[in-house]
């Protein structure tokens, strides 16, 4: 049933029951790794970032077409659609359960018996099963039937007290940072539990929520708090433990990056810019800079309005001091870097025809994975699927008029 592919997770078969981003992202990256991912949406509507925009790419003149939000995180999986709600439904997915190794989901809190998609039900048909399930708040506490949205657990985790602006309105990180990171941190978990299971334990259950995943993530934020009781302050690009490690303005009032990472670093700085602040006692250490941070980065400030981005870059970068652009898209894909390491490719969608597209990350010497298949169009595969699950053509075609696939 599983299609010849190639990567470290080749043979795996992935059950994806998730919608909308950290789920779809986790399985996503299982993909790339090399397992069949299966997709299982809603008949004739399907996973709902499929009408998350504008922008869309379409073809046939509207006739067909995807937002470019669905088409971010769900290349290399199958689509079959399946109404869960209905008993031939969940006949399907026990038995798709049957063959695999992994199922994802992220369903409304308390749904998941009555879909039949429990990981009691799933882990009595098949013992072996690795079943992840992510959540907004996780399966204990007073809010574990909340629902999760990454903009509201940037605010619940403290990330947007400490992002932005000192005085100015919270902001949210540009994309869905939690999300991204409850997805990625899913596969890692996943990839562990395959890992303890072995070729003959049992599987287990993996919860991950945006809760936990956006707390951890909190980190250096979190320490400093525990060790001083105080609340840290946004501090823009800034640092709060780091001076000068943030933008500056240059001539033509463009934004350009300095990330000093310690005091030798510094003095090379202050070389490279032909200035003495390297000896004097308030910018001497690390700690003194940050102590006096606001006048170090006022001097550095008019320093830097003096020439462009680009001459402060390369000066600072031949003296071996962390300096570089705030590129645009456009810049960072043009960049030479960009397309040395292939982060763009194309793959081909069976109606939107070519597309470009973000590479995968992950980079193998022994076992690196096929070249990517394109997001499927909603139930691409359903009657493929199906045929192998044992299902006739006339089984099929009454599975389509009663609405169950």
């Amino acid at each position: 049933m599983t299609p010849a592919r190639s990567g470290p997770l080749a043979g795996v078969r992935v059950i994806d029951a998730s919608r909308v981003l950290a789920g779809p992202f986790c399985t996503m990256l299982l993909g790339d790794l090399g397992a069949d991912v299966i997709k299982i949406e809603r008949p004739r509507t399907g996973d709902e970032t499929r009408g998350w925009g504008p922008p869309f790419v379409e073809a046939g003149g509207g006739a067909a077409r995807e937002s470019t939000y669905y088409l971010s995180i769900n290349r290399n999986k199958r689509s079959l659609t399946l109404d869960l709600g209905t008993a031939a439904g969940r006949e399907i997915l026990h038995r798709l359960v049957a063959t695999a190794d992994v199922f994802v989901e992220n369903f409304r809190p308390g749904t998941q018996t009555a879909l039949g998609a429990d990981y009691e039900t799933l882990g009595r048909l098949n013992p072996r099963l690795v079943f992840c399930s992510i959540s907004g708040f996780g399966p204990v506490g007073p809010d574990r039937e909340r629902p999760g949205y990454d903009l509201l657990m940037q605010g619940f985790t403290g990330l947007m007290s400490i992002t932005g602006e000192a005085d100015r309105e919270p902001v949210r990180a540009g994309v869905a940072v939690i999300d991204l990171a409850t997805g990625t941190t899913a596969t890692a978990a996943i990839v562990a539990a395959l890992y303890a299971r072995g070729a003959s334990g049992p599987g287990q259950r993996v919860d991950l929520s945006l809760m936990a995943t956006g707390m951890s993530w909190m980190t250096y934020a979190a320490q400093s708090y525990f060790a001083t009781g105080r609340q840290p302050r946004p501090s823009g690009s800034g640092h709060p433990n780091l001076v000068p490690y943030q933008a500056f303005q240059d001539s033509e009032r463009r934004w350009f990056l300095v990330a000093v990472g310690n005091d030798e670093q510094w003095r090379r700085c202050c070389a490279a810019l032909g200035l003495d602040w390297a000896s004097d006692d308030r910018f001497h250490t690390n700690a003194g800079r940050v102590a006096h941070r606001a006048d170090l980065v006022a001097m550095l400030a008019r320093t830097f309005a003096g020439d462009r981005a680009e001459a402060w870059v390369e000066r600072l970068t031949a003296a071996g001091v962390p300096a570089g652009a705030v590129h645009t898209l456009a810049e960072a894909f043009a960049h030479p870097q960009v397309v040395a390491a292939g982060i763009v490719e194309r793959v081909d969608h069976p109606v939107l025809g070519p597309l470009p597209a973000l590479r995968s990350a992950f980079r193998f010497s022994e076992t690196p994975p096929d070249r990517a298949q394109a997001p499927p169009m909603l139930g691409q595969h359903t009657d493929e699927i199906l045929a192998v699950l044992g299902y006739g053509r006339g089984a099929i075609a009454r599975l389509r008029a009663d609405g169950v696939v």
